[in-house]
């Protein structure tokens, strides 16, 4: 092999190397857990997700999980739906999370289907916060319980599904 091969090789695996690094950093694939996004997605799709997109309402999202996990602790006697409710467990803190954005940054506040957002003084969705919702909300764990998904917690917008 002589110089110039060396050079274009190494030239090569650089910018393979640079390729790689900028996906990473700019997009993430998802693997779907759970049913709370059925009948979109399903357990075991892949997702391809933009990361920092800036989302609107209706999109699906990843979002993590809120550290610790918080459960809605209703001050009086619960609505019949939400006695009715079968009881959902939280996921594992910082675990990734596919949900729908309902409500963005400066939307009102989604307060009547949302047992975690009716105390707030908040009239509308601060800045950088979403409320979210499971496409299959009788098995999703999302805003109603844990209110706002803080900036820090937003991840992405979904863009495609890529196996499934």
């Amino acid at each position: 092999m002589t110089g110039g091969h060396v050079r274009t090789a190494a030239l090569g695996a650089l910018l393979a190397a640079g390729a790689v690094l900028w996906f990473r950093r700019h997009y993430l694939v998802a693997t779907v857990r759970g049913r709370s996004m059925e009948p979109t997605y399903r357990e075991g799709d892949q997702l391809l997700v933009r990361r920092a997109a800036r989302p609107r309402a209706g999109q699906a999202v990843v979002v993590r999980a809120p550290d610790p996990p918080l459960a809605y602790e209703p001050d009086g006697p619960l609505t019949p739906e939400e006695a009715n409710a079968p009881e959902i467990e939280p996921p594992p803190a910082d675990r990734l999370l596919v949900k729908r954005a309902v409500a963005v940054a400066g939307d009102p506040v989604p307060r009547d289907d949302f047992p975690a957002l009716r105390d707030t003084t908040e009239p509308v969705v601060p800045p950088g916060s979403l409320v979210v919702l499971g496409d299959n909300p009788s098995v999703s764990w999302d805003s109603r319980e844990y209110g706002f998904v803080r900036p820090a917690d937003y991840v992405g917008v979904v863009l495609r599904r890529l196996t499934g």
